[in-house]
């Protein structure tokens, strides 16, 4: 057989070239499957005289020091010695996609719907314009509330999460209204980039809320 060291092969690789070259250098046919995978980056299993190998998209950029070792590794399982294979790996590890965790939206609480309030804060001040997504956020501390810590608006995956505390009987509507009618206007104002986010426009828009007074109020009674 020739010997490895010798088999050309392009930089930038095709899948189907990429098989041929593996098969050729290894001597055994192999079964090529392309991956996403975030976790495993390269998996060969032998099944009777057939090789099945998964390999990351990020291995279509090897170079030949790469590919022999992954080679190597379809001759004999056992061959430990990687270091082309596995400093490859570590230089483009921003290659690998990382599921996002799926985020879990929840507006019925026991006592307040949000996406009800939501609709109406959004019909009643925004024209129905705001695109956002809005659910009840993780339980935290009451020592939370004390800190104001209601609400929150992220920019990133446009999320809008509220304390659950405050879905409570205690809770008087209009101040759950406010709360949200606030994390909105962040989301509202979020494409005038680079304003403060409580900003004078911040605050004189927020002061149009039909119960500002009141809420505040309530709020200093918490």
């Amino acid at each position: 057989m020739e010997n490895i060291s010798q088999l050309s092969l392009p930089f930038l690789h095709e899948e189907g070239s990429l098989k041929a070259y593996l098969e050729k250098a290894a001597g055994k046919a192999v079964s090529l499957v392309i991956t996403e995978n975030s976790s495993s980056m390269l998996s060969v299993k032998t099944n009777g005289c057939a090789v099945s190998v998964r390999l990351h998209k990020m291995f279509l950029h090897a170079g030949p020091d790469v590919l022999r070792e992954i080679a190597g590794l379809i001759k004999n399982r056992r061959k430990n010695d990687t270091p082309h294979i596995r400093r490859f790996i570590r230089n483009n590890t921003k290659y690998i996609q990382r599921k996002p965790k799926r985020l879990k939206i929840l507006t019925a609480g026991r006592f307040y719907d949000l996406m009800e309030i939501y609709n109406s804060v959004n019909a009643a001040y925004f024209n129905g314009k705001i695109s956002a997504r809005i659910t009840w956020g993780a339980k935290s501390p009451k020592r939370a509330v004390r800190r104001r810590i209601l609400g929150s608006f992220n920019r990133h995956d446009r999320v809008i999460r509220i304390n659950p505390l405050l879905d409570s009987a205690k809770t008087p509507r209009y101040y759950l209204e406010y709360v949200v009618y606030h994390e909105m206007l962040h989301a509202d104002m979020d494409a005038a980039c680079g304003k403060r986010a409580h900003s004078s426009e911040f605050r004189k828009r927020e002061r149009l809320f039909k119960h500002y007074d009141k809420a505040l109020m309530w709020e200093k009674r918490m």
